[in-house]
């Protein structure tokens, strides 16, 4: 059966695809694939049956690429395309393994930055005193970086997202979930700092192997070759056993490479560098 594409509809002109994603529909278009797209907005509000009603009945198994979505509202996506007869090829439970921290960590041992995991629900209290002392025990001496299931705020580095020593981890955690507010996705991470070295690079995984390596779209004149070596990474990508995700690697200081960041390849942003029609071509090629 033929695979189709969704993609993010344009807020303002909702028959056309979101600017940010035209590269990629037209790069479908001349592929010859099928193309719908589902209103993002809509979606995050928790009205999945209007956001796809553009969506085709009958249009068959499709792979989402557009703006990331909480797993629950992704979820809600997967059912109104179902009964629409239309099969998202990444399933609920797959996207919110990719997507959230605590589904893939365990498969990345030894390959990323020791971490801890708190559940807490947006507007809930972050770990103080003997609690957050208890929750990072395990992390030894050092730095921490905090973050959620999902985001940190590395673009407020000192204020909430990185701890120089257990003393300064408090406050750096409580500002974090302050500034996070409602847009906190699961709960508090703290992870043990590493030193790291050089930019980041983006690993394209589908069906356990590598399809494209390149630079971190928020880096896009940075690195664009990653370790030599991806078997490690390989053998962790398929125990998490999601088809399609990416993982961010970087140089540590003493010279290797640490997983980073673990992402649902639906969601994940292309490289703007980057022939969209290299993705496509891998997704139209590994089938439903």
């Amino acid at each position: 059966m033929t695979v189709g594409f969704l993609l993010c509809s344009d807020p303002l002109r909702p028959r056309r695809a979101d600017p940010h994603f035209e590269r990629e529909a037209r790069a479908v278009r001349e592929a010859d694939a099928p193309l719908a797209l589902v209103d993002h907005d809509a979606l995050a509000a928790g009205r999945a049956g209007e956001a796809v009603s553009r969506v085709p009945v009958g249009f068959g198994p499709v792979w989402y690429r557009g703006w990331m979505l909480r797993a629950e509202r992704y979820a809600e996506l997967e059912e109104a395309l179902l009964a629409r007869d239309c099969r998202l090829l990444t399933g609920a439970r797959a996207y919110r393994s990719g997507h959230e921290l605590p589904g893939w960590i365990g498969c990345f041992g030894g390959l990323t930055p020791e971490t801890a995991v708190l559940p807490l629900e947006p507007g809930g209290a972050p770990p103080v005193g003997e609690r957050l002392t208890r929750l990072t025990a395990d992390l030894g001496p050092g730095g921490f970086v905090v973050k959620d299931y999902v985001k940190s705020r590395k673009h407020e580095w000192l204020e909430a997202c990185y701890a120089p020593d257990a003393a300064a981890l408090e406050r750096v955690a409580a500002r974090f979930v302050e500034l996070q507010g409602d847009d906190l996705v699961g709960g508090l991470v703290v992870r043990r700092f590493e030193e790291f070295q050089g930019r980041q690079v983006r690993v394209w995984w589908l069906d356990g192997e590598p399809v494209f390596v390149g630079p971190h779209p928020d880096e896009p004149d940075g690195e664009s070759a990653g370790p030599g070596d991806l078997g490690a990474v390989r053998a962790a990508v398929r125990e998490l056993g999601v088809r399609f995700v990416t993982t961010d690697l970087v140089r540590r200081a003493d010279g290797a490479w640490r997983v980073i960041e673990v992402g649902d390849g639906q969601v994940s942003d292309w490289p703007s560098g980057a022939d969209p029609a290299v993705l496509v071509g891998a997704l139209l090629r590994a089938g439903s």
